[in-house]
């Protein structure tokens, strides 16, 4: 039993307490979902296991990839407790936060991160519980951070801390997070989310320790990440746009901008990128979303996201499979508009630096031209997919590849069909279970054409660098085919 989706974009879906068993996930691969998120930030490791082995029995069962994406917490900087539980702060008093483990006062309060202080400036921000209340530096020194409060609020046990202005030095992978992505990488996790990424060396260490068990999804989260986001995006294997704390560290309006920014830029690098995090939030309450939450999901796809993300609708939240129902049905809608193609055309970047380049490119315009069913393209380390999507064909990307492993990662890259299929050694036999392939998985018929890709010799990553248009009747694919 397999399932051929009508959209390109792709769904991710948060496991939770709501959507741990098999009945529920079975039902959200079936309404939609094309990777499912396990969030290390709640749950035991074998709760985990739980949810992983459940996304492969299904995977089983419809003969799918699916994609897995562990998402690593990363460092959580909170301040201690109070005397009396919570404090209120207001506008332009004195409040210092400091190393003594005493419990705070609304004078004070412990901050147990003494590498905070040590990257603090005076006139640098502090943002308390999600940004709600705002501090500026006025004083500090290895122990303390003497502040004015800007914005007053109530500060209470525990709540949040973040600092905005400076690059903390701090790495993205706590001791919690090392003990997490191995326990990932050794169930089988085929995306690590690296979260609090900085900088490309924070990418680096990650990818050092997974040693080629998973790739590497850098959330983009942080002012740094954003000044350096063109080594980060070099660095990765992917991006999430992490909407959340990226809105509390910067102005909110700014977002919007940053998001079409990344978008565009890992178009343009041939990287998959997420939009993340209260796309559909009142669906965590409520059976229909707001017009607003509609319109936020839409813009993403007319932008040209890879995937498009659910976080406590579908863990924690009423109703899991109408959520992703309800984006299933939104990307359907957008991508059958005739604005979404003007829009994904317009802002195509052009890339010819290499013969890979130049075959990618030339399957799209063949298949704006000609009448094709489908860009079929042969992968090993699924590079060759990467760049048939970079390019957001107008026919859907039939992704055939011999390892399982490489048909998961792809499960999360725009317009990828993937499916594993056995090794070929010539050309013959790519095109042979190309055409197979789509007629099986009901992309084309005997009066149908396809256009095939390959990189020759097999097995060399970026090697694309033939291109076929094939008929789908097996009698006539080998007249004058290459070796």
């Amino acid at each position: 039993m397999s399932i051929r989706r009508q959209r390109s974009v792709k769904i991710v879906a948060t496991l939770g307490p709501s959507s741990s068993d098999h009945e529920m996930i079975r039902a959200l691969f079936e309404a939609g979902a094309d990777v499912f998120r396990l969030n290390f930030s709640h749950g035991t490791h074998e709760e985990q296991k739980a949810r992983y082995d459940i996304i492969r029995e299904v995977e089983g069962e419809f003969d799918r990839p699916i994609g897995v994406l562990a998402d690593m917490q990363g460092p959580k900087l909170r301040v201690g407790k109070f005397k009396n539980d919570a404090e209120d702060l207001t506008e332009g008093q004195s409040f210092q936060l400091d190393l003594n483990e005493d419990e705070g006062d609304n004078t004070r309060v412990h901050l147990p991160h003494p590498e905070i202080f040590a990257a603090l400036e005076v006139g640098a921000t502090l943002l308390v519980n999600d940004g709600k209340i705002r501090l500026k530096v006025t004083d500090c020194g290895p122990e303390f951070a003497q502040t004015e409060v800007m914005v007053g609020g109530t500060i209470s046990n525990n709540k949040g801390v973040n600092v905005p202005d400076v690059v903390l030095p701090l790495a993205a992978l706590t001791e919690k997070d090392r003990k997490d992505l191995e326990f990932a990488c050794e169930i089988g996790a085929d995306w690590i989310a690296l979260s609090f990424v900085q900088r490309a060396a924070d990418v680096q260490e990650a990818k050092e320790l997974v040693k080629g068990r998973a790739k590497i999804m850098s959330k983009i989260e942080k002012p740094a990440a954003i000044k350096a986001i063109d080594e980060i995006i070099k660095a990765s294997d992917g991006i999430m746009v992490a909407r959340g704390d990226l809105g509390v560290e910067m102005e909110v309006q700014d977002v919007p901008p940053i998001q079409k920014r990344l978008i565009r830029a890992c178009r343009a690098a041939g990287r998959p990128v997420i939009v993340a995090t209260q796309m559909l939030e009142s669906m965590i309450e409520a059976p229909v979303p707001t017009r607003a939450e509609i319109s936020d999901v839409a813009h993403a796809i007319y932008e040209g996201a890879d995937g498009i993300m659910l976080s406590a609708e579908s863990a924690a939240g009423k109703y899991p499979v109408e959520s992703v129902t309800t984006m299933n049905n939104v990307a359907i809608s957008v991508e059958s508009d005739r604005i979404y193609r003007e829009i994904i055309e317009a802002s195509r970047t052009p890339s010819r630096e290499r013969v890979a380049d130049a075959i990618t490119v030339a399957a799209r315009e063949i298949a704006e031209t000609v009448d094709v069913k489908a860009i079929a393209c042969f992968t090993h380390s699924g590079t060759t997919a990467l760049l048939a999507a970079r390019e957001r064909p107008r026919v859907p990307i039939l992704t055939l590849t011999p390892f399982s492993r490489t048909a998961r990662h792809l499960s999360l890259v725009w317009g990828c069909h993937c499916v594993v299929t056995g090794e070929v050694e010539r050309f013959k036999m790519a095109v042979v279970s190309a055409v197979r392939a789509a007629q099986l998985e009901g992309f084309a018929d005997d009066k149908d054409r396809i256009i095939v890709t390959a990189g020759i010799p097999f097995g060399v990553p970026g090697s694309t660098n033939i291109l076929r248009i094939a008929p789908v009747n097996e009698k006539l694919i080998f007249e004058g085919e290459p070796e």
